[in-house]
């Protein structure tokens, strides 16, 4: 069973709204189509269903859960297996996700601890965050002490009038401060140790998908606050215990189906238009490139992802000419351009291997990697997923993933060459760190390549789009989508989609749902008042 949450500083956010608690006793209940079945979305559906409001969720995939879902696939042998997109961790931080997930679990029975993850770097250093003390700053410092690549005079050498973003963490305020530095000249700016940059940091920037010489700054110390300094969760995490379609997303499928949610997969939307007269949207949407209809409804959540949202916004005219008395003209065309600015992260590889041989039984469930390219980390799913340990007891092996994430192709290189190189080396990086497996026979190899994740570039944050559109009705949730609260990653995915439906709710009278948040400022008062003159001396 998951850990609950224990911190008791976290921060729970009101909504704001009316005081009605059901769409019923507005006379008619107001219909909304939610695009996109991810956390997102799911969490927008969800917001709504609950108070009420018809809704019907469009969703491109066969199944739910976007970057998260799980479906069913075949091994050449023609056993059918689980698989993904690739191992996630849910944190105890994100509360939003959790109180998602429950109902749908309530005791989050799915979800088991991970009793550690170990980084390791190209020296055979390794660090680990078994034991840490919860409260902040111990469980930093104790980290950086204990670490192979963090010696005492390290911390002396740090420049703190530098580093005093980290302990000073707001938002929106350190995106204000450091957006526009990329992360690794912040840390380069703080005479952090190279050698604890692969362990330390790079863990956080890798999350996104993209090299800290591309990521902004501010983004890096608010992760740094969710999970060290503005947290006393700790950075232990969960997993599902089984393929995340059968723990995660059918059981929440099955709640929200009872509330009058309806489901729709395997149906891409390409387009939305608004009736002038009416202020009804129309959704319009085909499946296998053959239409299948319009659907009409009082808003629309778009939860779609970075490439998906600026797609249907390009082929939406409609939504906010200058000509259609919707919304003001000037302030849609900036946030059309915002939306078509959206950058996507760079490509990444999900290489899952069912070998005929166990791996060590010492092998930790997940290890983290640094300067050991293009691997970036390895799972070894048969220690927690029921499917993969259920293959393994089956034939005496081991279900092993291997992740390289930042993994562009390069200019004037066949992207099939590219990959099939990619994946023997991350092999080749595998057989390094786990020699066991170099004698093993791989009996199926299932491949994600995959590049849909947002980027976090320097300067982005202040052109974000948020959840809120300059156009009624329509509303914005993804972890792409700017929202003015600690949050990043699933949890940011789960934030918006919650306050998209807030914001509709509200619209309607009716009453939202609180948010839960780490503290939205440095939590230690001298070091954050030290840290904030500081940052005002710079």
């Amino acid at each position: 069973m998951s850990v609950r949450p224990v911190d008791p500083r976290r921060v729970v956010h009101p909504a704001a709204g009316g005081g009605l608690g059901d769409a019923g006793l507005l006379g008619r209940r107001p219909r909304v189509a939610v695009v996109g079945a991810g956390i997102a979305g799911l969490a927008a559906a969800t917001g709504l269903a609950e108070r009420g409001v018809a809704v019907e969720v469009l969703e491109r995939e066969p199944h739910l859960g976007g970057r998260v879902g799980g479906w069913s696939d075949t091994l050449p042998d023609g056993s059918p297996v689980a698989m993904s997109r690739g191992f996630h961790a849910f944190f105890r931080q994100y509360y939003n996700l959790r109180n998602l997930l429950r109902r749908g679990d309530p005791g989050l029975e799915h979800l088991v601890p991970l009793a550690d993850y170990p980084l390791v770097d190209a020296e055979g250093r390794r660090d680990t965050f078994r034991g840490l003390p919860r409260t902040p700053p111990w469980n930093a410092v104790l980290f950086a002490l204990r670490s192979p690549t963090f010696r005492p005079s390290d911390l002396l050498r740090l420049d703190p009038r530098a580093a005093a973003p980290l302990a000073a963490v707001s938002v929106p305020g350190i995106y204000e401060a450091i957006d526009d530095v990329d992360a690794q000249s912040f840390l380069e700016s703080i005479n952090f140790p190279p050698a604890a940059r692969h362990l330390a940091f790079e863990v956080f920037s890798r999350s996104f998908f993209a090299p800290p010489s591309t990521m902004s700054a501010a983004e890096l110390a608010t992760m740094f606050h969710i999970y060290f300094l503005g947290s006393s969760e700790g950075l232990m995490f969960d997993v599902p215990d089984d393929g995340f379609d059968a723990a995660l997303w059918e059981p929440l499928r099955h709640y929200l189906s009872t509330r009058g949610v309806s489901f729709r997969t395997g149906v891409a939307v390409s387009s939305v238009q608004r009736d002038v007269a009416s202020g009804r949207f129309h959704v319009n949407h085909s499946s296998g490139g053959t239409s299948t209809g319009s659907s009409t409804v009082d808003a629309v959540v778009l939860a779609t992802d970075v490439r998906g949202l600026r797609e249907i916004v390009a082929a939406s005219p409609d939504l906010g000419p200058a000509d259609s008395g919707l919304g003001d003209p000037e302030a849609v065309q900036h946030w059309r351009d915002d939306v078509a600015a959206l950058g996507s992260a760079p490509p990444f590889l999900v290489q899952r291997l069912w070998l005929d041989r166990p791996v060590r039984e010492d092998r930790p469930p997940f290890l983290g990697t640094g300067g050991l390219d293009p691997l970036d980390n390895v799972s070894v799913l048969d220690r927690y997923e029921r499917d993969a340990a259920s293959w393994a007891s089956r034939h005496g092996g081991s279900v092993v993933e291997l992740h390289a994430y930042s993994a562009a192709v390069p200019d004037g290189v066949d992207e099939a060459a590219w990959t099939a190189d990619l994946r023997a080396r991350c092999l080749a990086r595998l057989h390094e760190l786990y020699p066991e497996t170099a004698g093993a026979r791989i009996t199926g190899e299932l491949v994600q390549w995959r590049a849909d994740c947002p980027m976090f570039g320097v300067g982005d944050f202040a052109r974000r789009p948020t959840v809120a559109t300059p156009l009624d009705g329509l509303v914005l949730a993804g972890d792409g989508i700017r929202i003015d609260l600690p949050v990043a990653l699933m949890e940011r995915a789960a934030a918006t989609g919650w306050q998209a439906a807030n914001r509709l709710l509200a619209g309607w009278g009716l009453a939202g749902h609180p948010l839960e948040t780490v503290p939205t400022g440095g939590r230690l008062g001298p070091l954050r008042r030290a840290a904030e003159y500081a940052m005002r001396s710079r």
